[in-house]
């Protein structure tokens, strides 16, 4: 099986494409969804984050304020590779486990920190960015809500240039476009990604 990493900066439309694909029947491994899994109430991340970073990213109902980690993680360097140093292995294994558990001519990664990590270079086969101009990102960001206009560009500036993206990856699906044209090019892709399955079986 054909394992392709969809990775993007904020806002770039990863959730968009990657349900794209997902209509036309492909599995997909979203990354974010496992991450917020693990730090759900109970989640197998949350005792480690209790841990490392104490009761003030905590609700009063002992749940996790994910604004409150975000705050932290944006101002401070070293409490963000603490972060991605409890939550990185966790999802790393899960997402070996539901591809192990997948049967089909290829499945989508997804993955936003990709370039920055390099973490998942040796289990992916292809990389797809999806990408759109910065102020794409930015207005998407703030029509999605909960994110202030200084957190955006703060959360962009720490992830990987477009420029980088763009570099180590073997397709690349411009995101600014209407959505029908859009739903062509991923099914171009699908196409693509289906026959270069086939040449490796």
């Amino acid at each position: 099986m054909l394992k392709i990493g969809l990775t993007g900066g904020l806002g770039a439309g990863k959730t968009t494409v990657s349900r794209a694909f997902a209509k036309l029947g492909v599995p997909v491994v979203d990354t974010d969804e496992i991450s917020r899994e693990l730090t759900a109430a109970g989640g197998a991340a949350v005792a480690a984050i209790r841990q490392g970073f104490g009761e003030a990213v905590f609700n009063a109902d002992a749940s996790l304020n994910r604004a409150a980690l975000r705050a932290r993680i944006l101002a401070d360097d070293a409490a963000r590779r603490r972060l991605e140093g409890i939550l990185h292995p966790l999802i790393r294994a899960e997402v070996e486990r539901r591809l192990a558990a997948l049967h089909a001519p290829y499945a989508l990664v997804v993955v936003p920190l990709l370039v920055e990590t390099g973490a998942y270079d040796s289990l992916l086969d292809r990389v797809l960015a999806v990408d759109c101009s910065e102020n794409t990102q930015l207005q998407r960001a703030l029509a999605r809500g909960g994110w202030s206009e200084s957190e955006i560009r703060a959360m962009m500036a720490k992830q990987a240039s477009r420029e980088q993206r763009r570099a180590r990856a073997d397709d690349i699906l411009d995101t600014d476009c209407a959505l029908p044209e859009l739903n062509g090019r991923v099914s171009q892709l699908d196409q693509k990604y289906r026959a270069l399955s086939a040449q490796t079986l």
